[in-house]
């Protein structure tokens, strides 16, 4: 069973991309990296120092970028592309939608500072609707790693997946919840915690929350299940529906908008599958603000203390 240690490794899962990026690009020299003139917040500046003559910086034009990125797909390399979530999604949705995901490219969407991460850098800067944008693409796959190993075994997956894949990623350190035997599989559920009284799934920067308050609800007696859902699509209907099954209840966590992100994938899931009480944590319809990332995070009743009142919520009603 998986446990939070306050004193574990953290490390950023953008700088982990940058560097694993730039281990990859020596075994496989079809892999080329675009930037929108970000390159030291994504950490592509790791990969543009090893391999400048494949390293692309198109100034602030995310656009041109990502119909770059199509056309170096076209020929049968390998773009990442990469730059603030905010600008490398909502501000390219045609382009993805219509050069990328229509044809089915080959292109890597990597999306750094995602989510409240972006602190404060304020609602500007803060990508809170970007799943709920490309969760309509047709061909696209969504993954959000929780931590560096997950981050790390994301980019090598991404490298070897065909079709297009947007990676979320976040800005801060986190704590390091994988470990070297913790599965990882694009499509797949990994379970962190088994229980049988309330399953918890959650998604990228706040997995380490939903399990902080796991632990809680341990101490309690409480035997929570913890699914992290890194590929937010294509959904595990499966895991879904078996930690349902086993629950009776569940409590989706993610840094995102409630609208059309984890929570409502997993809802579409139950509803056909298992209908099953279920409660999303989530910004509630409502832009963020600028703020210290922790202290945004309890405002928008993403933080410990909420997750754990949430379940026994959840658990009182299921009885």
């Amino acid at each position: 069973m998986m446990r939070r240690s306050d004193n574990c490794a953290r490390a950023a899962t953008r700088e982990v991309y940058g560097r694993t990026l730039a281990e990859l690009g020596e075994s496989n020299p079809d892999i080329v990296v675009l930037d929108a003139d970000v390159s030291k917040s994504t950490k592509t500046c790791y990969f543009a120092e090893k391999f400048p003559e494949r390293f692309f910086n198109v100034g602030i034009a995310e656009q041109n970028e990502m119909l770059i990125a199509a056309g170096l797909a076209a020929c049968g390399k390998i773009p990442f592309v990469s730059s603030f979530a905010v600008f490398n999604t909502i501000k390219v949705c045609e382009q993805i939608r219509t050069y990328v995901c229509y044809p089915n490219l080959n292109v890597k969407i990597a999306g750094s500072h995602a989510g409240l991460t972006a602190a404060r850098d304020g609602v500007t800067h803060q990508a809170t609707e970007d799943v709920a944008v490309l969760r309509a693409m047709p061909n696209l796959t969504i993954i959000a790693p929780c931590d560096d190993v997950s981050a790390a075994r994301a980019v090598r997956l991404c490298a070897k997946h065909d079709g297009p894949v947007y990676l979320r990623l976040a800005r801060d350190p986190l704590p390091r919840i994988y470990d070297e035997r913790t599965p990882f599989q694009i499509g797949r559920t990994t379970t962190l915690r088994r229980g049988s009284d309330i399953a918890i799934i959650a998604c990228g920067d706040v997995v380490h929350k939903a399990l902080e308050a796991a632990e809680i609800l341990e101490k309690q007696g409480v035997r929570a299940a913890l699914l992290d859902m890194h590929t937010i699509k294509p959904i595990d209907v499966q895991a879904i529906v078996d930690a349902a099954q086993k629950a009776g209840a569940v409590l989706t966590v993610e840094d995102h908008s409630m609208i059309n992100g984890l929570g409502s994938a997993v809802c579409e899931t139950l509803s056909e599958n298992m209908p099953t009480p279920v409660k999303r944590l989530g910004l509630c319809d409502t832009f963020a603000e600028s703020g210290e990332y922790n202290e945004l995070l309890d405002k928008y009743r993403l933080g410990v203390k909420t997750i754990v009142a949430e379940a026994m919520q959840l658990i009182r009603q299921k009885k």
